[in-house]
């Protein structure tokens, strides 16, 4: 199910709503996977490309949830591998916000921060490959490491119809 509400915001682990500014940190959405529901601000109507990458980033959640502990590690090895070779950047804002609080000496891929970027990298990846937004402030990642990214996605999709294995 898909809700629609104005200015959202994230306020002490929760999403808030309404009228002005209010506390917290504005977001454009959120999902709720037990609820099997999304939220989106009504403020992405007025921007279809907006919306598309949006509403495609919080559908990945639903797929990340999906996918099972191999497929997520074999995702996380490779965002380990770019972290090795010192990528910068991401795909959103969401992912970024969490690689920049890593410490790239340090990676634990057991830890809840770490955890949380690769979710928010898969589904960031997700966005950029199948929203149809090519271009977007957020892209900072270099195109070498995208490339690799569109290549797993790729094995994922083979791999789901019964050909390669991740």
């Amino acid at each position: 199910m898909v809700e629609w509400q104005s200015n959202l915001r994230s306020h002490r682990g929760r999403l808030v709503s309404g009228p002005g500014s209010g506390p917290g940190t504005q977001v454009h959405a959120a999902s709720y996977l037990r609820e099997r529901r999304i939220v989106l601000d009504r403020a992405l109507l007025a921007h279809h490309n907006e919306l598309a990458r949006i509403l495609t980033h919080e559908m990945f959640h639903f797929v990340w949830l999906r996918l099972g502990n191999p497929l997520r590690l074999s995702w996380q090895k490779l965002l380990h591998s770019e972290m090795q070779s010192r990528a910068r950047g991401e795909l959103g804002w969401s992912a970024e916000l969490r690689k920049d609080k890593l410490d790239p000496t340090r990676l634990d891929l057991r830890t809840r921060s770490w955890r949380d970027y690769a979710c928010e990298s898969f589904c960031d990846t997700a966005a950029r490959l199948y929203s149809g937004s090519r271009n977007h402030p957020e892209f900072t990642l270099a195109q070498r490491f995208v490339a690799a990214r569109r290549e797993w996605f790729a094995d994922l999709v083979r791999y789901r119809e019964g050909g390669l294995r991740i």
